[in-house]
């Protein structure tokens, strides 16, 4: 009997099944390594790889101060700014506050280092967000302090204010938001009336009532002559 293929030909010109078959695409990344639940390191725009490697380094020393010294005098030191920043922003999304912090003293001896408002708002909701708001305490007046050697706050650094004092006041710091309003105080420069309506009402919200009265005030007075009432003596 002739065999089908040399009967039909349509049969003849159909391919045989293969027996390699293409895997299927993954729809979920792949990662290895410790996992935990804010997900893995993500490497791209965010992370590189050596921001990756000094984060895991610094994961598997934690809880070995000494080890954690070493890595922050090699590794973290060898980081360029944008790395450096970039493993700090991981560090705080995976609530790794302790080596959030490491990572951010480190950023402090840098070169390129200058205070910036915005950064240390989002170190103060990390800290917040775990649980340790009394650390936002030594990190502001660590601020304030960098703030002062570098010329006291100016006109620039509102929108920066702006970011902290919404983090200070959700993390219910309102004595150190109204350090915060001593200091800018000190300087003779033109206020925000958006800063002032914020601290006035977050300063009320967190039970800081005559501290609120003085900002009002201040207020009030800048409004009417474009002027500060009475500035602190620097």
């Amino acid at each position: 009997m002739a065999s089908p293929s040399l009967l039909n030909p349509a049969v003849a010109l159909r391919p045989s099944p293969s027996p390699f078959r293409l895997p299927k695409p993954h729809s979920t990344p792949i990662s290895c390594g410790p996992r935990d639940n804010r997900g893995p390191l993500r490497r791209g725009r965010t992370l590189s790889t050596e921001a990756i490697l000094a984060i895991q380094a610094l994961k598997r020393a934690r809880g070995d101060e000494p080890k954690v010294e070493r890595i922050v005098s090699t590794t973290l030191s060898r980081l360029v700014k944008a790395d450096l920043l970039a493993a700090l922003a991981e560090l705080q999304r995976q609530d790794q506050w302790r080596l959030a912090l490491t990572v951010f003293a480190a950023a402090r001896l840098e070169p390129w280092y200058k205070p910036d408002f915005s950064l240390y708002a989002t170190m103060v909701s990390t800290l917040a967000r775990c649980g340790v708001a009394e650390e936002v305490d030594i990190l502001v007046s660590n601020l304030l302090q960098d703030k002062q050697m570098e010329g006291g706050i100016s006109s620039e650094d509102v929108r920066g204010l702006v970011q902290l004092s919404k983090a200070l006041v959700a993390a219910g710091r309102g004595k150190v938001l109204r350090d915060v309003y001593r200091e800018i105080k000190r300087r003779d420069w033109d206020p925000d009336e958006y800063l002032f309506k914020l601290m006035i009402r977050g300063l009320r919200r967190l039970g800081e009532g005559e501290a609120a009265d003085e900002v009002e005030k201040d207020y009030k007075v800048w409004f009417e002559d474009g002027a500060i009432s009475e500035p602190l003596p620097v």
